[in-house]
């Protein structure tokens, strides 16, 4: 499989399971997350672009509230959206995507 072919969420698990096995690899993607990211997925993500990893512990919830986006629910980003994250190699345009459509998604369920 290519860098190209993975979607977002296999990204994830990929870099997910691999910080589960490498003590290493976990401290290093927690301090620097946006160089290993890039390193993973084998492009460097835009400059505009800023990456947190945060380790969950038993007893703390997260709630990562997103970005707002437009509830225009074409399932469309605008040009200018797809530019803001466009790169070489990686397929930054098919990843975005795939992240706004679990978020509008999410959205709907929500809001019924």
């Amino acid at each position: 499989m290519t860098e190209q072919a993975l979607t977002r969420e296999e990204v994830q698990e990929r870099i997910i399971a691999k910080s589960w096995q490498d003590e290493t690899f976990k401290q290093e993607l927690l301090s620097n997350p946006k160089a290993v990211f890039s390193r993973e997925v084998g492009q460097q993500l835009p400059d505009t672009i800023e990456l947190r990893v945060v380790e969950e512990i038993p007893n703390t919830l997260y709630l990562v509230l997103p970005a707002k986006i437009d509830t225009n629910l074409d399932g469309e980003l605008s040009e200018s959206e797809l530019e803001a994250v466009a790169g070489g190699g990686f397929d930054w345009r098919k990843y975005v995507k795939s992240f706004v459509k679990t978020l509008k998604s999410g959205l709907l369920t929500c809001i019924g």
